[in-house]
């Protein structure tokens, strides 16, 4: 007797449905949940939102944040520990600055009051910029022209700055800067080797005469490329000859070089 041929088993065409159905259920209970947050009670909702807000305000989360992220929260509110070099090592504040930087509006107030009688004759001038505290000295009352020698007369005024600078833990740069007349005599060639000796000298009265740290310090010559009026008047020439004594903020310290 022949045996039946058996038949060739048939392809299922339909299991697309399973994995519609599947995904059919879930956008149904998608909608189901976003219908029932959409009901939620509005009084309660509104009681979350000012608590979340007051905590925000209050920087609460900053330490909660931080020990998630296994450090601590610095004063903007992130953990060092998501700042890390190879090997776990930090690259936080600390490193990135050689000090902690304070808060320089006091100090402001404090040398304004101090040197007030020196702002109001031109000699000095104090005021804030991006950077930090900016303590300008003009060269009128500091040098003799085309000299990078410290006047006698001064160091009352210096003495009064250095005081500030030592009870602060922020670096400083000195910057020095010339007008736009072409320097070159027996010891200078050009403004920048004037404006770089004058900011010398500057660091070298504040380390030695009034015990500044050295090390808080960086000086820089600038020559006229930063002047602060026009170099077409005397008026203005004069204005732009000066030593800029600047204490600097976080911002200013952020692009300072870093020891490693």
């Amino acid at each position: 007797m022949a045996r039946r041929k058996k038949h060739q088993a048939h392809e299922n065409h339909e299991r697309w449905l399973v994995s519609y159905a599947d995904f059919i259920t879930l956008l149904f209970a998608f909608f189901v949940v976003m219908f029932a947050s959409s009901q939620t009670d509005k009084g309660k909702a509104q009681q979350v939102s000012d608590s979340v807000k007051k905590a925000l305000e209050d920087n609460q989360f900053a330490a909660a944040i931080a020990g998630i992220l296994g450090g601590t929260a610095d004063d903007k509110g992130r953990g060092n520990a998501m700042m890390r070099g190879p090997g776990g090592t930090k690259r936080g504040s600390d490193e990135a600055t050689p000090a902690k930087v304070v808060e320089l509006l006091p100090s402001e107030q404090f040398l304004s009051q101090e040197l007030k009688d020196d702002i109001e004759s031109g000699k000095v001038a104090v005021h804030m910029s991006a950077r930090g505290l900016v303590v300008s000295l003009r060269e009128a009352a500091f040098f003799s022209p085309g000299d990078d020698a410290v006047s006698a007369q001064a160091y009352s005024m210096l003495e009064k700055i250095a005081g500030t600078i030592r009870q602060l833990p922020n670096p400083v740069r000195l910057e020095g800067h010339t007008d736009a007349v072409p320097i070159h005599n027996s010891r200078f060639r050009s403004n920048w080797e004037l404006s770089t000796a004058r900011a010398i000298a500057m660091l070298e009265i504040l380390t030695g005469e009034f015990g500044v740290a050295s090390a808080r310090l960086a000086v820089a010559g600038y020559a006229e490329n930063v002047p602060l009026d026009s170099n077409e008047s005397p008026e203005g020439r004069a204005r732009n000859r000066r030593v800029d004594i600047i204490i600097l903020n976080q911002s200013g310290v952020i692009a300072e070089p870093v020891a490693n």
